[in-house]
């Protein structure tokens, strides 16, 4: 996935800087394969690799590294122990004198798991078991609600901005409609399971739902008011991408700011195609994860 095209606007409506694919990118993990020079003997007309260097090597990389051996106690013990999502850990100090390991390996090892979306930590009250990640089909037209609570998360909702606003150049693009016309937008920060994980903007036709700006939001489906106006939104189109977190979004999200997130865009349409609303969210990326089913079709 490639970060999101600098023309591309942010959640308040301005012009996003990012970097392109090609330049100034962060480096991306990668396999690495050291390669090993070896000495050639030719015996009986067969030419034999021999390094005693690369054979040590060898040895050394099959012994187990501290914080991978960490990693291993920590999820057996959640196995052991038979830990549910939202079970504290011991404490840091207890783990270490359990497993004989030192600080530093442990807190590294608590870090991988974290970013794994295995487990999370809360400042000054320990180390939790995180919940499964919620799991998102791209070919899924369902509302962010829908798929939440149909997964058995619980989701709460706090509304950052609601206004009914006039379209702009940028706005008339994405939702085909003339410049100046009456658009509602809705900014929401989007709780699951008691921790902030979206932020998300929506766009709306004004001219199919008039007087929408009326309904409280924090507990109403946007999909479910838009239901009665008429308007059932029915198919659509999303991009995926990467970009950083700014301070504003850092803030909403409880991450640290250029931290990674998910870039999500795209529009839905009804059932007679007409477009209905463009949106976009931030997604933190140890939340939720992205699924699509491939199929091969026969020519």
């Amino acid at each position: 996935m490639y970060p999101t095209k600098p023309d591309d606007l942010d959640l308040a409506g301005r012009r996003r800087s990012l970097p392109s694919p090609l330049k100034h990118r962060h480096p991306v993990p990668s396999l690495y394969f050291p390669f090993q020079k070896f000495k050639s003997v030719a015996r009986g007309g067969t030419t034999i690799h021999n390094s005693t260097k690369g054979v040590r090597r060898m040895e050394q990389q099959k012994q187990i590294r501290p914080r991978d051996e960490a990693v291993e106690k920590i999820e057996c013990y959640i196995r052991r122990h038979k830990l549910s999502p939202q079970d504290k850990l011991p404490a840091e100090r207890e783990m270490c004198e359990m497993w004989n390991l030192n600080r530093t390996t442990l807190r590294s090892a608590i870090k991988r798991l974290t970013a794994e979306g295995k487990l999370y930590s809360l400042k000054g009250s320990g180390t939790y078991v995180a919940p499964p990640r919620l799991e998102r089909h791209l070919q899924d037209a369902k509302s962010t609600t829908e798929s939440v609570r149909g997964a058995g998360h619980l989701l709460r909702n706090v509304v950052l901005d609601v206004q009914v606003i006039e379209c702009n150049k940028y706005l008339s693009k994405k939702m085909e409609i003339p410049l100046g016309h009456k658009v509602f937008y809705l900014r929401r920060l989007r709780i699951m399971d008691g921790a902030p994980y979206m932020v998300e903007c929506s766009y709306i036709n004004y001219e199919f739902c008039r007087g929408i700006e009326e309904y409280d939001f924090t507990d109403e489906s946007l999909y479910r008011v838009l239901g009665y106006y008429g308007v059932y939104p029915d198919h659509g189109q999303e991009s995926v991408g990467i970009t950083y977190a700014t301070e504003d979004e850092a803030k909403y999200l409880d991450v640290a700011e250029g931290d990674y997130l998910f870039y999500l865009s795209g529009t839905t349409r009804d059932a007679e195609d007409r477009l209905v609303e463009y949106c976009k969210s931030v997604v933190r990326a140890d939340k939720v994860r992205f699924s699509t089913v491939l199929r091969r079709y026969s020519q």
